[in-house]
């Protein structure tokens, strides 16, 4: 059953159509401010200013673009259709008649998602370091606090390596949502919707001063922490706790989607 999930994921438009969508966004900032310069001002998303001078700093950048919005979505709209587009397709009965049991079908649904999200940000990361390389040049980079010698391109490449995983990883917790809501409706549509709805109170509130007490516990606080990694030391605390919260997110809804799909009654 896994691997007729990834098959199906490397065999959909879609996978590739949304993977070359995230993948051209940094291509696209990247020209512009080649062409304009406008990096070099102290305004604008994470680390632009510092693309300019450093090509080694894109695929941070990178990372820092995707993230808020087009990569979540990106998950959402996959997850949502998990189990949903399956019911509204008229193909969940026979998915779930088949010797695999519901479990095992929602544990390839979550592992293909997984497999997406690997495939989005190794995209997005080698695309912005070639973009980088091209347009502004390789150097070792400086670290963002506690001073120390620069870090050689290869200390450098292993951080963003690390970084693009735990950006990936991030995604859990809001990807176990759209699988969660994915089993108790029909609609594709309406699981994705409920989902993004989520992600957006949860960005909101974690911009709110009032709601300080509970932003260590929403699932975006964490997401920017990878740029720990390049400080240095590197100040681990954000970094672990954004992947307990993240783990504890996704595990909790994976479980909720268990129960609830073992339940439902299938009639499409």
């Amino acid at each position: 059953m896994i691997r007729v999930e990834l098959r199906l994921l490397l065999l959909r438009r879609r996978t590739w159509v949304s993977v070359l969508m995230l993948a051209a966004l940094p291509v696209i900032v990247a020209i512009f401010l080649k062409i304009s310069g406008t990096g070099s001002k102290p305004i604008g998303p994470a680390f632009l200013a510092e693309v300019v001078r450093n090509g080694t700093w894109f695929p941070v950048a990178a990372l820092a673009l995707v993230l808020p919005l087009f990569l979540p979505v990106a998950v959402l709209l996959l997850a949502g259709d998990a189990i949903a587009g399956e019911a509204s397709a008229g193909t969940l009965r026979y998915l779930v008649i088949r010797p695999v049991g519901r479990g095992r079908l929602l544990a390839a649904k979550m592992i293909s998602i997984i497999a997406f999200l690997l495939i989005a940000v190794s995209a997005v990361t080698s695309t912005a370091f070639t973009v980088g390389w091209a347009l502004f040049g390789l150097a070792p980079i400086q670290p963002l606090s506690g001073g120390g010698p620069p870090f050689s391109l290869p200390d450098a490449a292993i951080r963003i390596g690390l970084s693009a995983l735990f950006v990936a990883a991030s995604m859990f917790g809001i990807a176990g949502c759209g699988l969660f809501l994915s089993t108790i409706t029909s609609t594709p549509l309406a699981a994705t919707l409920g989902a993004l709805g989520i992600l957006v109170t949860a960005g909101v509130l974690d911009q709110i001063p009032s709601a300080e007490v509970i932003q260590p516990y929403l699932p975006t606080h964490y997401w920017m922490a990878f740029v720990d990694l390049f400080r240095a030391p590197v100040p681990w605390s954000s970094i672990q706790h954004g992947l307990m919260l993240e783990g504890g997110y996704g595990i909790t809804m994976l479980v909720l989607a268990r129960i609830v799909f073992a339940t439902r009654d299938i009639t499409s």
